[in-house]
């Protein structure tokens, strides 16, 4: 038996730093590092475009909600106070009808407010960018 430990074969990280020379090698890292940071940029304009999707679609669901409303508050308020106004005179049957609409208002706002929580920002760019190692970010990371 052998008590000599057998020597690793290299591996091609060994290989190509013993023939290739420094220059050759730091062009390597540049590229390297120039295709990291373009993945980066296409993941962040990726992630803005799916939150501002999202915005766009709480607001329109806003937009809509609030011209619906308006129709509907017009038509049925008139209609509203005028057959209250019978029962309690027309004055008191706005009031009725204002306090109606203004309920339906606040949790419209709510639905809306839950839609453009939803949107999240960039979550993986931060996560990929995190992932970087401090010594090639700017300042060594400091």
């Amino acid at each position: 038996m052998s008590s000599e430990i057998p020597e690793t074969p290299p591996t091609a990280a060994h290989v190509k730093a013993d023939t290739n020379s420094l220059g050759e090698l730091l062009g390597d890292v540049t590229r390297d590092l120039s295709t990291l940071m373009r993945q980066e940029l296409e993941l962040a304009k990726a992630e803005a475009k799916q939150s501002a999707t999202r915005a766009g679609k709480g607001g329109g669901m806003l937009a809509g909600a609030g011209v619906s409303g308006h129709f509907a508050l017009l038509f049925l308020s008139i209609a509203l106070r005028y057959a209250l106004g019978e029962l309690m005179g027309l004055g008191w049957s706005a009031v009725v009808v204002a306090l109606i609409w203004g309920i339906i208002a606040a949790i419209l706002a709510s639905i809306g407010r839950k839609e453009f929580k939803t949107v999240k920002g960039m979550p993986q760019t931060v996560e990929t960018v995190q992932e970087i190692p401090p010594t090639l970010k700017p300042n060594g990371g400091h």
